[in-house]
């Protein structure tokens, strides 16, 4: 069996760049937003932070906080084909929908 090559990250440099507003400082009300059960959240990873991210297969699905946090991560469950999976990602890589 063939080893892959490369990281989780790899073959992302269109997908995770930003707009030239968007780079520099992050302001901290996106780093500290709070979100309650059941909302509704857009899974947008900001390139800027590695902590919390998830793998960019999910990128731009829409998912549902189920409340519970593991740290500063929140547990969201999103539809992934047939199947329904748990990811945990950080505020920062989420926006509310």
């Amino acid at each position: 069996m063939a080893t892959r090559i490369g990281s989780r990250r790899r073959k992302t440099r269109h997908l995770f760049t930003q707009s030239l507003r968007s780079k520099g400082k992050i302001p901290l009300s996106i780093y500290f937003q709070e979100f309650t059960a059941k909302d509704k959240v857009a899974l947008i990873i900001n390139p800027g932070v590695k902590k919390g991210q998830f793998f960019r297969r999910f990128y731009g699905m829409t998912g549902t906080i189920t409340g519970q946090k593991k740290g500063r991560c929140y547990e969201i469950i999103i539809k992934d084909g047939g199947k329904q999976k748990l990811l945990y990602v950080h505020p920062i890589h989420l926006k509310k929908q």
